[in-house]
C-alpha cells in the first residue's frame, strides 16, 4: 500500500490546457475542411465562388474569425496584468489564468488562418506571421514554466519541499516495487554533470525528458521480471507514473538555477515580440476599419 503524496506535491496537469484546446481546434479543422473547395482555389477565381461572401477575409465567417482573433489577442494581455496585480486575486489563481492563456493562445493560428482565408499576402500575412511567432514563443515559455517545481495552485515549491516530496515518492516506490529505497534512487538518479550556457541547458532539458521515460520503463521491466507475474497492470502503471514524477522532480531541482536563467532570457525576448505582434495586428484592424472593408458597417 503506497503512501498518498502531500497536497503540495500534486503538480498541475501539464497537458490540461492543450486538451481543452482540442475540441475547438477540431471544430476549426472541420470548418477548414468543409471550406477547402473555396480555400484551394486561386485568389482570382475565388470571387466567382458561391462561398466568397462568407469565407473571404472581409466576409461573414472570415471577418467574424478576425474579430474573435483580435479579441483573444487583446485578452492574452490580461494574464501579465493578473500576475502583477495582487488586487485581482478574486478573479482566480495565476495558474488558472495561465491555463486559459495557453488554451486560447494555441487556437490563434487556426482562427487567424480562417480569417485570412488561408491566403497570407500583404498586411494580413505580416500580422499572421507575427502572431505565429508569439504563439510559438509562448509554447516554449510554457515548457520552461513547467520545468519549475510547483504546487497545483502554481506557486513554486522550495528546495526543502521538493526534497520532502522526493523522499515520499522514493518510499512509495520502494513499497510498491519491493526494492530498497537506495536501489530505487540509484536507478532513477539523473546525471551529476550540469550544462553550461542557455543552449546547452535547453538541450539537457529535452534529453532529460527522454531519459526519464527510459529509466522509468527500465525500473518497471525489472520489477515485472523479478515479480514473476505477482504485480498487476494497475500496480505497474502506478509504479511507472511515480517513477516519472520522482525523476521529473530530481531533474528539475538539479537544473533549477539554469532553468531560471533560460526563463529570464525567454521573458526578455518574448515581451517585445508580443508587443510588436499586437501593434501589427492593431494596424491591420485600424486600416481595414478605416477603408470600410467590413460587413458590419
Amino acid at each position: 500500500m503506497t503512501r498518498p503524496l502531500s497536497a503540495k506535491s500534486q503538480a498541475p496537469d501539464r497537458h490540461a490546457s492543450l486538451r481543452r484546446a482540442l475540441i475547438p481546434a477540431l471544430a476549426l479543422v472541420v470548418l477548414c475542411c468543409a471550406g477547402s473547395p473555396y480555400y484551394l482555389l486561386p485568389t482570382a477565381e475565388r470571387v466567382r465562388h458561391a462561398w466568397h461572401p462568407w469565407l473571404r477575409p472581409s466576409g461573414y465567417v472570415g471577418q467574424t474569425a478576425g474579430i474573435v482573433c483580435f479579441a483573444i489577442f487583446a485578452f492574452l494581455w490580461l494574464y501579465p496584468l493578473r500576475k502583477r496585480a495582487a488586487w485581482l486575486a478574486f478573479t482566480g489563481p495565476v495558474a488558472k489564468w495561465l491555463d486559459v492563456h495557453i488554451t486560447v493562445g494555441v487556437l490563434l493560428p487556426l482562427i487567424g488562418a480562417v480569417h485570412a482565408s488561408w491566403n497570407f499576402g500583404g498586411l494580413i500575412g505580416l500580422g499572421y506571421a507575427a502572431m505565429c511567432v508569439v504563439v510559438l514563443s509562448g509554447l516554449v515559455g510554457r515548457y520552461l514554466y513547467m520545468r519549475i517545481p510547483r504546487r497545483r495552485n502554481g506557486l513554486e515549491l522550495t528546495r526543502d519541499e521538493v526534497a520532502s516530496d522526493r523522499r515520499e515518492l522514493i518510499t512509495s516506490l520502494s513499497l510498491l516495487a519491493r526494492l530498497p529505497p537506495a536501489q530505487i534512487e540509484s536507478m532513477l538518479a539523473p546525471p551529476a554533470a550540469l550544462p553550461d550556457g542557455l543552449v546547452a541547458t535547453v538541450t539537457v532539458m529535452i534529453r532529460d525528458d527522454f531519459a526519464r521515460r527510459r529509466a522509468a520503463r527500465r525500473l518497471v521491466e525489472r520489477v515485472r521480471e523479478e515479480g514473476r507475474g505477482e504485480f498487476s497492470r494497475e500496480s505497474l502503471r502506478e509504479l511507472l507514473a511515480l517513477a516519472r514524477k520522482e525523476m521529473a522532480l530530481a531533474q528539475q531541482i538539479r537544473l533549477l538555477d539554469q532553468t531560471y536563467a533560460v526563463f529570464r532570457f525567454w521573458h526578455a525576448a518574448h515581451k517585445p515580440v508580443a508587443i510588436s505582434a499586437f501593434v501589427a495586428v492593431a494596424i491591420h484592424v485600424g486600416v481595414v476599419t478605416t477603408v470600410g472593408a467590413t460587413w458590419f458597417w
